[in-house]
């Protein structure tokens, strides 16, 4: 079942990936979260363009990806769980849970070194907040988080499996937790003890920079309620709030062209959680 699994990893992802982007597509249209004020041709045009180009630039600059490097890590008797002996179950949760952890500290220092923040910021440059939302980032932000999820990879040794249904989880979540969706408040408290809601994740794409430096984790809601990030609602409101940074905000910033461009625009701005702004102290 695990090599029918491994050798099919691309059709998994890819269907997966297919399938909740069409089934949160719908659940928006079905019942939306906020008044959609851009047209979807042209940020579901761009955002996914974004994705083409993010993959093209992964399968070229990478031999291996992070599946396949779990199998070499095992077969050579790399990384922390291939060192010791340790039971199959418990090293599929535990590595679960330290590649979310992983993705959830790296997605801080995205935030914290103005430099990183240059590239993620395309990311939050979106003016609306919907499941296309989830798959816009810079290339150069997902080269270097390939870098770090396979080292992350070396080091741990996790079991093939679990990074296989990590990806795939990680990638649904994403799109779940960016889509412009109603959910009932009542669930909405449930669900977010276990994974990360739009409402949730909503907060962190606020315009006002303390806002946009909490709720990071993408997939678990717990990093951020143990680690002091989390912030259950924005100050205006869901359907007040006003989504992306202070840069960047006409539909023209929403072109491909311009979005790869960003890093190299103006200054790295307010947002770094390492520096304060008059008024919005982080």
């Amino acid at each position: 079942m695990t090599d029918l699994l491994l050798a099919n990893e691309p059709l998994i992802r890819l269907g997966f990936f297919l399938g909740i982007l069409l089934a949160m597509a719908l659940w928006e249209v079905a019942a939306p979260r906020r008044r959609r004020e851009i047209p979807r041709l042209l940020r579901w045009s761009n955002n996914l363009g974004i994705v083409i180009v993010d993959t093209l630039l992964v399968r070229l600059t990478f031999p291996i990806v992070a599946v396949a490097l779990a199998v070499i890590a095992e077969e050579r008797g790399w990384g922390l769980f291939n060192a010791f002996e340790t039971h199959a179950w418990v090293a599929f949760i535990v590595s679960m849970l330290a590649l979310d952890l992983a993705i959830y500290l790296q997605h801080v220092m995205f935030h914290a070194v103005p430099a990183l923040w240059r590239l993620h910021r395309m990311h939050h440059a979106d003016l609306e907040f919907d499941v296309t939302t989830g798959l816009r980032f810079h290339p150069v932000e997902i080269l270097l988080s390939m870098a770090i999820k396979l080292a992350v990879v070396v080091a741990l040794g996790p079991p093939a499996v679990a990074v296989l249904v990590f990806e795939v989880l990680l990638n649904a979540t994403a799109m779940f937790n960016h889509s412009n969706v109603r959910i009932p408040a009542g669930i909405d408290r449930i669900l977010r003890l276990v994974v990360v809601t739009p409402d949730m994740h909503r907060v962190h794409h606020s315009i006002h920079p303390s806002e946009t430096n909490s709720n990071f984790g993408f997939n678990l809601p717990w990093w951020d309620r143990l680690l002091g990030t989390y912030r259950p609602q924005p100050r205006e409101g869901h359907e007040a709030m006003t989504i992306g940074i202070e840069q960047f905000r006409t539909r023209r910033d929403l072109w491909l062209d311009r979005m790869l461009i960003q890093p190299l625009i103006g200054r790295a701005s307010n947002y770094p959680i390492n520096r304060e702004r008059n008024g919005d102290k982080q």
